[in-house]
């Protein structure tokens, strides 16, 4: 059943990514979570992502404008790194608000509220359509980068900050698709490197060969997932993948700021 299940979410949720730039971390780790402990979970999607960004580089990042990625995804690593760190001297702070649905217990803190309604106030210009014709000039994308990389490391969650800015700085749909997908690929790298010395490493080696034979079967799934939504990138419009990623963001800033997520 677990193989069904979990090949099942990466494989829809890794088409959606692709045009949004976020989204399969957030949904394939509940999904892990619902066989494994949770910190197995973290770990083994950890892995699905990672690889996952590396395949959709090699099919889309040629379209990646990379004066952008310059200008973004240089200060969000760095504040990737910054916001990572402030998460390990944060740690100790309790919930402000937590609750049970079917016996799982759902923690609110206040990083995720804060972040969940910069989400939603985000979302407003992807989904009002007099404000979807605004535009961020390029000039703020490095200040984009140190919001979407300091909130990312602090949270885990700057896949939806990240498309927030990108989706209004001038891009097309393959340019804006390419260029999420390499910033994704350099912010993960710095995270993941972080993470690693407190939490991924010992993680990892609680990972069994079912679960490995778990990740597998979701990162081959994720890179069908992929694959097809990279075909099908020239028929959709930038209208169209703004609305994707509006309700996305939508969806992903009630989760986090109701402790869902």
């Amino acid at each position: 059943m677990e193989y069904v299940v979990i090949s099942i979410t990466a494989l829809f949720v890794s088409v959606l990514a692709l045009f949004s730039g976020f989204g399969l971390g957030t949904v394939l780790m509940p999904a892990f979570a619902l066989f494994f402990p949770i910190s197995v979970a973290i770990a083994a999607t950890a892995v699905v992502h990672l690889a996952n960004n590396i395949f959709k580089i090699i099919l889309v990042g040629r379209d990646a404008d990379w004066k952008v990625v310059y200008r973004f995804a240089l200060t969000a690593a760095l504040a990737a790194i910054a916001g990572a760190w402030l998460l390990g001297w944060l740690s100790w702070m309790p919930a402000i608000a937590s609750y049970q649905i079917g016996g799982q217990l759902f923690e609110l803190t206040l990083v995720k509220l804060v972040i969940g309604i910069l989400i939603i106030g985000f979302a407003l210009f992807d989904l009002i359509p007099k404000l979807q014709k605004l535009a961020f000039d390029r000039k703020y994308l490095p200040f984009g980068g140190i919001l979407s990389g300091f909130f990312g490391g602090l949270s885990g969650n700057q896949g939806a900050m990240r498309s927030a800015f990108l989706i209004k700085s001038g891009l097309d749909t393959n340019a804006f698709v390419g260029t999420n997908a390499v910033c994704a690929f350099i912010v993960d790298i710095v995270r993941l490197v972080v993470y690693s010395a407190t939490f991924y490493t010992a993680n990892f080696t609680h990972i069994g060969n079912d679960v490995w034979m778990l990740v597998l079967a979701a990162t081959v799934f994720a890179f069908i997932g992929s694959f097809v939504g990279s075909r099908l990138v020239k028929k959709i419009t930038i209208h169209t993948v703004q609305y994707v990623v509006g309700v996305m963001l939508v969806t992903v800033g009630i989760g986090l700021s109701t402790g869902l997520i």
